[in-house]
């Protein structure tokens, strides 16, 4: 008798927690020299694992007791230009391989869609193991991030700022409230809830440091997360709301001159630094980040705030979905003059067309919708095309979370 005759597609839930995690570390190749260089040990793992299974929406195929096959979609919140949105957040995605290529990821990815559609949760997010694989599910690239390298004697100088920085436990109210403020006013960035900041923290090294730039009326502007080790100042996160923030974080940093070498960290948005430093020669590495797609357009859409404009907007287009039949079609979107916008299903055909993952990239503003039409990825008349480039917002994802 084959496998796959006795494979069943069921919740995966805490009396569960021990295979799942058996199965994160094996696909994932984390390793017991791995628990110990973050002070953990394999308990530990499964405990920081738990609130996933209480929390998410964890499917799984199981072989009689034992599962084999697991996907987890977390329930995140996203900003997206000033609107809040219901998100999808896609990981712990593993077959052991004697159990692959028998389709089983393709049926939990299409289970885990409709579960979200369900919820509302019209995008989802995930860091992707293979670009390739999941550009094949309908994702698409909608974040970067910037690796940069600065010597000691590249360091800003010190500028006068009206507020103060302190050093505070990385845990800290102080932190969740700071990341708040960053996070109502930047595009692409996550909502924490207890369960995403438990994985915001999870791969940490104990030594965390963190450090808020309070302005003159003592209100949390921005912070540092970072670690000294080696004479190199590694920074996990820098965000700020304003210049005035971001010049007192960097004077905190410059003030370890004397202890450090060089400063390694990631910028998470479309800001590469070298541009602000008076050396500007510095190393920069850009790699894509995050992946996202639209789980139902209709949806998706009823929420977008299209940019206003006076004049009639309307596209007729092809959408094409590898996975979703409720994205599969020809749709007509509208856009009011107060920038609100719909999507209909048309009866007749269109020339235009394009994709889901493209469609996802365009509306988080990642790639324009003329340099998408550039190189094929839309098909559609140079009117919709400006349309198009007037309705949407200019700004790329912020994105610095990872679960």
């Amino acid at each position: 008798m084959s496998r796959k005759k006795n494979l069943k597609m069921h919740k995966v839930g805490v009396e569960h927690l021990e295979q799942y995690n058996q199965l994160l570390r094996y696909v994932f190749q984390v390793t017991d020299n791995d628990l110990h260089k973050i002070g953990w040990e394999d308990r530990d793992m499964v405990r920081a694992k738990s609130p996933v299974l209480k929390e998410a929406d964890v499917l799984g195929w199981f072989d009689g007791d034992k599962l084999v096959s697991q996907v987890a979609v977390y329930p995140f919140q996203v900003r997206i230009f000033n609107h809040t949105y219901d998100m999808g957040g896609l990981t712990g995605v593993g077959t052991f391989p004697e159990y692959s290529n028998q389709g089983l990821m393709h049926k939990l990815l299409y289970q885990a869609l409709s579960n979200m559609q369900e919820k509302k949760q019209s995008i989802s997010f995930l860091y992707p193991y293979s670009i390739p694989y999941y550009r094949r599910k309908g994702w698409e690239i909608i974040s970067d991030k910037i690796t940069f390298e600065v010597n000691d004697y590249q360091l800003p100088k010190n500028k006068q700022v009206s507020g103060e920085v302190e050093r505070t436990d990385v845990k800290s109210d102080a932190i969740k409230k700071t990341y708040e403020r960053f996070a109502l006013q930047t595009h692409g960035a996550m909502l924490r809830n207890d369960l995403a900041w438990n994985e915001y923290w999870l791969w940490d090294p104990d030594d965390l440091m963190a450090a808020i730039y309070y302005n003159d009326e003592r209100q949390p502007d921005g912070y540092v997360l970072y670690w000294i080790e080696d004479e190199v100042f590694h920074i996990k996160d820098m965000i700020f709301v304003n210049e005035e923030a971001r010049s007192g974080l960097w004077n905190f940093i410059s003030a370890h001159f004397s202890m450090i070498s060089k400063v390694i960290g990631d910028i998470h948005m479309d800001e590469p630094l070298a541009f602000l430093l008076e050396d500007a020669d510095i190393k920069e590495t850009i790699a894509p980040y995050y992946m996202a797609r639209i789980v139902d357009l209709e949806q998706f859409i009823k929420q977008y705030p299209f940019k206003p404009d006076t004049g009639k907007r309307e596209w007729t287009f092809t959408l094409d979905d590898p996975l979703l039949s409720w994205n599969q079609g020809t749709f007509t979107l509208r856009i009011s003059p107060d920038g609100k916008g719909e999507v209909v299903r048309a009866a007749e055909r269109s020339s235009a067309k394009t994709d889901i993952q493209t469609m996802t990239t365009m509306l988080l503003g990642y790639k324009r919708p003329d340099y998408l039409h550039r190189i094929g990825r839309i098909s559609c008349t140079p009117e919709i095309l400006d349309m198009l480039e007037d309705a949407i917002e200019q700004q790329t994802p912020y994105f610095s979370d990872y679960f």
